[in-house]
């Protein structure tokens, strides 16, 4: 009995001396004070775009509310209350987490307990820093400006120039910043979150971010959300390189194509001084009425070294001819330059080489064949054509 009860103070002792297990959940623990009993609050999630969803609620008694559950990864997640205006953002992971809300600003409320919250504050925080240093000298810059405007000086325009340059700068910063933090933050969740975030904004660099996601850790490129955003940004690295490819400064991609004719003409063969590339169509209405404006400019300055090829989408389901149509519409705008297509409306090869979503579409080319400006019409093309003929 006694070597019994010896083995059995024994077992307790190993349990209670037994690692605690990683928590596999989540609780939210919330401190809502000044909330009145039986007000509802929301937990939502957030998609890739911003959107949110509703995934739990709770009612507040006693000034507190409760959320538990399971996250496969952190997330970005919002909490709202019923009566308390705004949202509250934070990054969601399985362990205990504790919120105290502030009622009179819920954004400011305090988060604790979440490795990845931690991140995403330390984010925040260097943004907002990064925001007030660009605030403050915009504010500086129209401080002189008001002061410029009552009598210049040589050192107020020198104190303008100097604030210019350093506005500039303190904004590029901002622009950069979260790339700067996912590359000095490797190993964190909230890196692969701002990832997902940043490359669904208009004009991201999409290219430096496949790079930057490339040197996150492989624990976190291998999770279901890592994998889903490699998949994102392979997709989108597509777009971004046909895009890029006839950014403004690029070498114009030599093309070949067919004349109404059948002869097969290419870019390099009618290259001038300048060169216009004007992707149009018979069936397209703006273009048709933009056409005697070009017919003006070739023929004011063609003799000066002004070439233009014309690259017709014709070719859709709706057009019983669409070469007739092409050719009709050719000689009824008199359009005097080389004409080519494919007829194959915007599946056209020379069109998906130039990335084309929309015509009217114009490329005006400089000597040296680079892409000098993009989608010009009126006096704005005719302008730029004079400038580049050097006029």
């Amino acid at each position: 009995m006694k070597n019994v009860f010896i083995f059995t103070i024994i077992g307790l002792l190993f349990l209670s001396c037994k690692p605690e297990e990683k928590r596999t959940d989540y609780i939210i623990n919330g401190n809502a004070s000044g909330v009145y009993n039986g007000v509802r609050a929301y937990l939502k999630e957030k998609d890739r775009t911003g959107r949110e969803r509703v995934v739990d609620t709770a009612v507040v008694v006693n000034e507190k509310f409760t959320f538990t559950g399971k996250v496969d990864i952190p997330k970005p997640s919002v909490i709202s209350i019923n009566s308390v205006n705004g949202n509250l953002n934070f990054m969601l992971e399985n362990s205990v987490i504790d919120i105290s809300i502030d009622k009179a600003n819920i954004s400011q409320s305090q988060v604790s307990g979440s490795a990845s919250q931690t991140d995403f504050d330390a984010y925040n925080q260097g943004y907002a820093k990064l925001k007030k240093e660009s605030v403050d000298l915009q504010n500086e810059l129209r401080n002189i400006h008001r002061q410029l405007s009552s009598g210049s000086s040589e050192q107020l325009q020198s104190k303008k120039d100097s604030l210019t340059n350093l506005f500039i700068a303190a904004q590029k910063k901002q622009q950069n910043y979260p790339l700067s933090f996912i590359k000095a933050n490797t190993n964190s969740y909230y890196s692969l979150t701002l990832i997902e975030q940043e490359i669904n904004k208009k004009n991201a660099n999409i290219k430096d971010y496949q790079e930057a996601f490339n040197n996150l850790n492989s624990e976190l490129q291998s999770t279901s959300k890592g994998a889903g955003i490699k998949i994102n940004l392979t997709t989108l690295m597509v777009a971004f390189e046909a895009k890029s490819r006839v950014d403004i400064g690029k070498i114009a991609p030599n093309f070949k194509a067919p004349t109404p004719e059948g002869k097969t003409v290419s870019l390099n063969d009618i290259k001038g001084k300048v060169t216009i590339i004007d992707f149009w169509a018979a069936w397209c209405g703006p273009c048709r009425r933009e056409n005697p404006n070009v017919v003006n400019i070739y023929n004011k300055y063609h003799s000066q070294g002004l070439e233009i090829i014309g690259v017709s989408l014709d070719g859709t389901r709706s057009q019983k001819d669409p070469k007739q149509a092409w050719v009709n519409a050719i000689e009824q705008d008199k359009l005097s330059w080389t004409q080519v297509s494919n007829l194959s409306y915007f599946l056209d090869p020379v069109a998906q080489l130039y990335n084309i979503q929309a015509i009217p579409a114009v490329f005006i080319l400089d000597a040296e064949g680079k892409i000098a400006a993009k989608n010009l019409r009126g006096n704005a093309l005719e302008a730029k054509v004079k400038e580049l003929l050097a006029l």
